[in-house]
């Protein structure tokens, strides 16, 4: 678009989702990804004056195949709502097209801004979650990737297990997906551009870029080790990471 207005933006993206329609056809291929983080900002502050809290951050697009695929140069990122413990299931009303990505949430101790390091990065870190993404597909995300972004990246809600102290060697941890008791994927840190603290580097500098950190208590939740995988009905998932635990949730039948 020539001229960008973020407040007409937000509120035309706010009266769409009131409607139950996520992703506006009437913005189809009219938004670059940062005016999309400006809807979502917009969007994230309605919904926590209403009541919401937001708890921390996703990262993802974090390997570079799938940064090819949608041809993008860097991850994106949403916002974290809320979170439930290991173990909870979801009925099938529950949920939109949803799915799921296995992933490291990182708990930061102290807060972070701007360009900093991977040993700043790990030094703000004061434990860490096996965690799983639970996501609603609720557009076309393969098309219209800024709609997407606007409607926080797919993210609803994170299932975390037992936190742990932070390991020595992110990179090196295996991650094994099971879907009613068979192995779906495997993976390791390194999946994570090169390493999950880098997740943590990348978001702080573009927060920045929109006049925002890193705050401490926030979780940021790094990126999967593998591939993302729908959820069915009467499915029961797991993901186990080596050297720091395990997480699982469950969908019922009915």
């Amino acid at each position: 678009m020539s001229s960008f207005d973020a407040s007409a933006a937000i509120d035309s993206f706010w009266a769409a989702r009131a409607r139950g329609e996520w992703f506006p056809a009437a913005w189809n291929d009219k938004l670059t990804n940062d005016q999309a983080y400006r809807i979502l900002f917009g969007i994230m502050e309605r919904r926590l004056a209403a009541g919401e809290k937001q708890i921390g951050w996703k990262v993802g697009l974090t390997s570079k195949a799938i940064q090819q695929q949608f041809s993008v140069h860097e991850p994106v990122f949403g916002c974290i709502l809320e979170s439930r413990p290991s173990g909870h299931g979801f009925a099938p009303g529950d949920l939109i097209s949803p799915g799921f990505e296995n992933e490291l949430c990182l708990r930061l101790g102290k807060g972070l801004s701007g360009v900093i390091t991977t040993d700043q990065a790990r030094d703000a870190i004061d434990a860490v979650y096996p965690s799983l993404e639970i996501i609603e597909t609720r557009g076309d995300l393969t098309r219209q990737l800024a709609l997407a972004l606007a409607d926080n990246a797919q993210q609803k809600t994170v299932i975390l297990g037992q936190p742990v102290a932070l390991p020595a060697d992110l990179e090196t941890i295996e991650a094994r997906v099971t879907i009613n008791g068979q192995t779906a994927g495997t993976g390791t840190g390194n999946a994570v551009l090169g390493n999950p603290l880098n997740s943590v580097v990348w978001l702080a500098a573009k927060l920045a870029e929109f006049g925002r950190s890193l705050k401490a208590g926030e979780i940021v939740m790094s990126g999967s080790f593998t591939r993302q995988f729908p959820i069915h009905p009467g499915d029961t998932i797991r993901a186990d990471f080596s050297g720091v635990g395990a997480v699982a949730t469950s969908m019922t039948n009915a």
